[in-house]
């Protein structure tokens, strides 16, 4: 590989980047390495703060006068072609640490590395601002550190814990130079190394993490045999210190005041192996005591130690047989010093040197339970110091206290069961028999639901309610806010009888309930204990959740009669699975089929509510308010009148009769909606048939004229007295070629010759009188082209009865007769024709009078005339 060619290019335009006035730096003084190991020179440039990363160059002379280029941050081939193997094994490499430093490693380093090392930063500045390049000596000496174990490398210490023992090195160096050495101890279990004890260089002790104790108190020591054996003594051995032991020897230089480690080798020393002490407690496992006596547990401890350990015994009582749980209660405690620390009514005693023993007096309920003895094994360590080398818990002893338990049984009774939703239900749990019910005895009560299930599915239960011995109520999940509502009452009536009550029961209600009576017994402490639940039987509250069932029959005592007379229908309601109904009825009538206007028109006339409010609801005829009665006969039956019947009148009648439920005492929901059979109100009469039809003179009108069109009745079968008829006459147009459109309503006279015109947003006009005694004329004055359309009229015809009362007949309508709206061809073009001639007219004269006016005063010319053309044009004027 050859050298690159010269980089001035690159070399000025680095030189931009960099900041003048920078110093190059290496460490100060000389730097001393051992054969073998790495060598590692820092460079850095100070004040620099370029954008890019500063570029350095390393050369390296044998004497510090002739330069040899070594490696080059910049340039691959920067290096002589000495180093270039070196260089491709990796032996020789530049590590950048930042922008502005890098570091040069030599890995095993050779005498031949002796020598003086150059870093330097290449540069084209005009002017040199400070110190582009520095120079630090390496000193390379041989290995002359020795250091080896007094011991086989294998060497394994079994030991017991608690017991002394000592690891020894030997390190020693031959170095021609004045070199210092510290020694440091690790110790390593698996992956995990830890420093215990060193010896520096500057001849300090220095404790490792978690040694600083043990090393302040003398436990363990570093120190010196002869001029070359370290020893570390560890006087009181714990389980911490089990592991494989190294000896770390370091080399060191001193220089100027500053210290350069200069090799460093470790060395294999012992494992040691920390033997657990073997220590059991026994106690026994299930004893039973009557309240009252004294509780008497022992303890044994059974230990391979026979030196001076001492015990440390600790009894605990706990309500569960798991010894880690966070409820554990200490009763008592023998330190390793032979003190007792106990309650009044507990004691403690050493029966013998593997015994201790647990007296509990007068024991109660509440000592029921499983009681562990805890045992720590504590050994002397340096200076007054304890150390615990075992410790371990017993089984637990479970202990039953036994009693007289009071003797009673638990009853449920349903004093109130619901029939229908919202019915309230009332329950009544009672204590029966009780026996050896002694005065330091209460009971409470605990509510429970459990769902019906119809197969075989595990009903689980749910709490309502619990009471604890201080008579306090804690509501469920299930019951808490409908119990803060008030909706559920849990209260205890006397000292044996508790009640549940429902306000308004629903349908997630049905199912088993029962209760469950505890007795609890006052303690030494005036506490209470639960010392017996007593279940009851369950009660099942359901109803029967059928579909409500609703009947209305309608029925007509007075099946026939004629116009004018008084209409009578009454309707009979029966209902079923529906609790406390009241009825609301409302009276439908429904049109005739083949009624012009609206067929099977429903329409609603009179509503009585539960209430018994009568309300009219479309009966809108102002003539007969008082036309219509709907009464209520007994608690199911309704009637409904209508007086003055008219001939329109006729069609199926038809009571929609709704039952409510009372819900919250004033409230009412709807519980079943159902129709009666339909009555029908059919006139057996002989009376005159109308016809209707339209008339017009001419089909086709010029716009402006009038149209005329005639609406004329006739009456066919029986002849009647033009003072016996009266009609409502209503017109109608369809403005289309066709009757695809909605009509559009016109004009109408009704009976009492009152005409009502509708509005219009056109120039025509219209008018409605009456011509004949069945004629009707309607005129539309001033006719535009949006007049033309479908023309036809609707009567209404009203005839007198023999009663003397005026009877609605059927409205009919006539056939459409088609108008259409021309346009005067001539009256058109008339005005438009006259007005563009006087324009053009106009336009003429003014065109002349403009030429004139030009002519005569803008071209004129005077011109000298002889006489000689005057006489000529005299003589032409002549001819």
């Amino acid at each position: 590989m050859g050298r690159l060619a010269p980089r001035p290019l690159l070399l000025a335009l680095l030189s931009l980047a960099l900041c003048r006035g920078r110093v190059v730096r290496v460490p100060a003084g000389s730097l001393v390495r051992v054969v073998g190991t790495e060598l590692v020179i820092p460079c850095n440039v100070s004040d620099y703060d370029g954008p890019s990363e500063q570029n350095f160059d390393w050369s390296f002379s044998s004497s510090g006068s002739s330069f040899v280029e070594l490696a080059s941050t910049w340039e691959a081939g920067f290096a002589a072609q000495l180093y270039w193997e070196r260089l491709r094994k990796g032996e020789i490499l530049l590590r950048r640490t930042a922008n502005d430093a890098v570091e040069l490693h030599i890995k095993n380093v050779q005498p031949s590395d002796q020598g003086h090392y150059k870093c330097s930063t290449p540069s084209t500045d005009a002017t040199v601002q400070g110190n582009y390049e520095d120079t630090v000596q390496v000193k390379v000496l041989a290995d002359a550190l020795h250091v080896s174990s007094s011991s086989q490398p294998s060497a394994t210490l079994s030991l017991r814990e608690g017991e002394p023992f000592e690891l020894r090195c030997s390190a020693s160096t031959a170095s021609p130079l004045h070199t210092h050495l510290s020694v440091l101890w690790e110790v390593a279990r698996g992956p995990i190394r830890r420093s215990v004890l060193s010896l520096t260089h500057e001849s300090r002790f220095r404790a490792g993490p978690g040694y600083e104790a043990r090393y302040r108190s003398g436990d363990v020591r570093l120190d010196t045999v002869g001029s070359d054996v370290y020893r570390l003594a560890v006087s009181r051995a714990l389980s911490a210190d089990q592991g494989s032991y190294k000896c770390v020897v370091s080399e060191w230089i001193g220089d100027q005041g500053t210290w350069q480690e200069i090799q460093e080798k470790t060395v294999d020393v012992a494992t040691v192996v920390i033997q657990p002490t073997v220590l059991r407690a026994a106690v026994v496992r299930n004893v039973s005591v009557a309240e009252g006596k004294e509780l008497d547990l022992t303890c044994n401890i059974t230990t391979d130690r026979a030196d001076d350990a001492r015990p440390e015994v600790t009894w605990y009582f706990s309500r569960t047989p798991d010894s880690t749980s966070p409820g554990l209660h200490v009763l008592a405690r023998l330190d390793r010093d032979s003190l007792v620390h106990s309650s009044p009514h507990v004691a403690l005693s050493h029966v013998n040197a593997r015994s201790y023993h647990l007296l509990v007096r007068d024991v109660s309920r509440e000592n029921s339970g499983y009681y562990f003895c805890h045992v720590a094994l504590w050994v002397p360590g340096h200076n007054r110091s304890w150390h615990k080398v075992a410790e371990v818990t017993s089984a637990p002893a479970g202990v039953d206290v036994t009693w007289q338990e009071p003797n009673y049984q638990v009853y449920l009774n349903a004093l109130k069961v619901p029939e229908f939703p919202d019915d309230p239900t009332e329950l009544e749990c009672q204590i029966l028999d009780m026996k050896s019910a002694e005065a330091n005895v209460r009971f409470t009560v605990s509510w429970y639901y459990r769902m019906n299930r119809r197969n075989d599915d595990v009903a689980t239960s749910e709490l309502l309610a619990v009471m604890n011995g201080d008579w306090m109520v804690k509501y469920g999940e299930r019951s808490k806010q409908r119990a803060q509502d008030g909706e559920l009452i849990f209260s205890k009536e006397h000292r044996d009888t508790f009640s549940f009550r429902i306000q308004r029961t629903m349908e997630e209600d049905r199912g088993n309930y029962y209760c469950a009576v505890s007795a609890w017994t006052k303690q030494r402490n005036n506490s209470w204990v639960k010392s017996k639940d007593v279940f009851s039987k369950p009660v099942t509250i359901f109803w029967s959740s059928e579909d409500s069932v609703l009947v209305v029959k309608a029925r007509q005592p007075k099946p026939f009669f004629a116009a004018g007379n008084t209409f009578e229908m009454t309707c009979k309601v029966s209902s079923k699975n529906i609790k406390s109904p009241r009825y609301s009825v409302l009276i439908m009538a429904e049109k005739p089929v083949g009624s012009v206007s609206s067929p099977n028109e429903t329409k609603y006339i009179i509503s009585l509510d539960q209430d018994s409010v009568v309300r009219l609801e479309n009966w809108t005829d102002a003539s007969r308010v008082d036309g219509v009665v709907l009464e209520k006969v007994q608690e199911d039956e309704f009637r409904y009148r209508m007086y003055q019947t008219q001939v329109s009148d006729a069609g199926l009648y038809r009571c929609m009769v709704t039952a409510w439920s009372p819900v919250r005492g004033s409230l009412w929901q709807e519980a079943a909606t159902n129709l009666s059979n339909p009555i029908e109100i059919d006139f057996q009469t002989s009376g005159p048939i109308f016809n209707a039809s339209v008339h017009s003179d001419t089909s086709s009108v010029i716009r402006g004229e009038q149209i005329k069109l005639f609406c004329i009745i006739t009456v066919e079968g029986a002849a009647l007295d033009p003072d016996d008829m009266a009609f409502d006459v209503s017109w109608f147009a369809v403005h289309s070629f066709g009757l695809d459109k909605a009509p559009v309503f016109l004009s109408s006279l009704d009976r009492k010759g009152i005409v009502n015109t509708a509005q219009r947003d056109r120039k025509s006009d219209l008018s409605l009188e009456r011509v004949g005694v069945l004629e009707f004329l309607l005129r539309v004055h001033g006719s535009e082209d949006q007049d033309f359309g479908n023309y036809y009229c609707s009567v209404t015809p009203w005839v007198k009865s023999p009663t003397g009362s005026w009877q609605e007949e059927t409205e009919i309508h006539s056939k459409p007769i088609f108008i259409t709206v021309k346009m005067d061809v001539l009256t058109a073009f008339k005005y438009p024709l006259l007005i563009g001639i006087g324009l053009s007219t106009v336009i003429g004269l003014l065109s002349c009078l403009i030429g004139y006016c030009s002519s005569h005063w803008c071209c004129k010319k005077e011109v000298q005339e002889t006489r000689r053309e005057r006489r000529r044009l005299m003589s032409m004027e002549m001819d």
